[in-house]
């Protein structure tokens, strides 16, 4: 949605989707802002609470030791904060025998994972009309999932277009290297398109001298890829926010402490783009 900073600040009903990387401060950025007047719409959480609900939960009874029974659904915690079920649901490629998944069941849960981002992202107009009819909140804002850029579905982009206002939180230097660090540090699954999996998964294969994804511990590919999947997401964000959006930096967004920084901030990433 392409408004003008002085309609934005009338906004009596503000609604707005937050894109970028994960760990970019989307999360930490909406929950800054009052739970009372802004409805916090979490991506992540859609897709692990419903769409991808039933996958994990059949997953986990496949992986118990004991018979499963229906108590495994009571230990399946999926909060805003903490997203681990999805991410260990999606798995890493590699030696099975390590805890990897063949290329075949990577790909199957990488496009159920593609349909479910998909799906949640077009219940945002639903919400946006629940969160106010529901629970009373003024304002909505959509934490969306730092995988959209990777989803090639335009019909998704246009809907959040013409219902929020597109926010792209671009990291700085300095981000970017404390991402790549974390990355390093704690290796966790996550989701690529398929050509981009193939190119990097066939060129890591040849570098490292493996005949097959079989042999490969799990992490060593996720250590090795990240670094090429961040770099190859920031143009898609970057496009995304010049054609249907704004752009806002990484380190004005650490300085916002309230509501009245948060909607300054987009006032300001708006007047700019004019």
């Amino acid at each position: 949605m392409i408004i003008k900073p002085e309609t934005f600040l009338e906004w009596k009903t503000k609604r707005i989707t937050l894109l970028g990387m994960s760990g970019v401060g989307k999360t930490t950025l909406a929950n800054k802002l009052s739970a009372c007047k802004w409805f916090h719409y979490s991506g992540d959480y859609r897709i692990g609470a419903n769409y991808l609900r039933k996958a994990i939960l059949e997953d986990l009874r496949n992986r118990a030791v004991a018979p499963a029974s229906n108590s495994v659904d009571t230990e399946l915690h999926i909060t805003k904060d903490d997203l681990s079920a999805v991410t260990n649901y999606l798995g890493k490629i590699g030696d099975q025998s390590l805890g990897g998944l063949s290329v075949e069941a990577f790909k199957k849960r990488q496009a159920l994972h593609r349909q479910a981002e998909i799906a949640a992202m077009k219940d945002v107009p639903d919400f946006i009309q629940k969160s106010m009819d529901t629970y009373g909140c003024l304002h909505f804002l959509n934490d969306a999932g730092g995988s959209l850029c990777e989803l090639e579905s335009p019909e998704t982009i246009d809907i959040l277009a013409e219902h929020t206002v597109l926010v792209y939180i671009r990291t700085n230097q300095e981000m970017e290297q404390m991402l790549l660090e974390r990355a390093r540090k704690h290796p966790k699954p996550m989701y690529y398109r398929e050509a981009f999996l193939d190119e990097k998964l066939s060129e890591f294969m040849a570098l490292k001298g493996y005949s097959s994804p079989a042999r490969m511990p799990p992490d060593e590919f996720v250590l090795w890829v990240f670094p090429e999947l961040f770099r190859s997401r920031l143009p898609r964000y970057q496009a995304i926010a010049d054609e249907f959006g704004y752009t806002v930096d990484a380190g004005d967004v650490t300085r916002v402490r309230g509501e009245t920084d948060f909607i300054g901030l987009i006032a300001d990433a708006i007047a700019a783009r004019r």
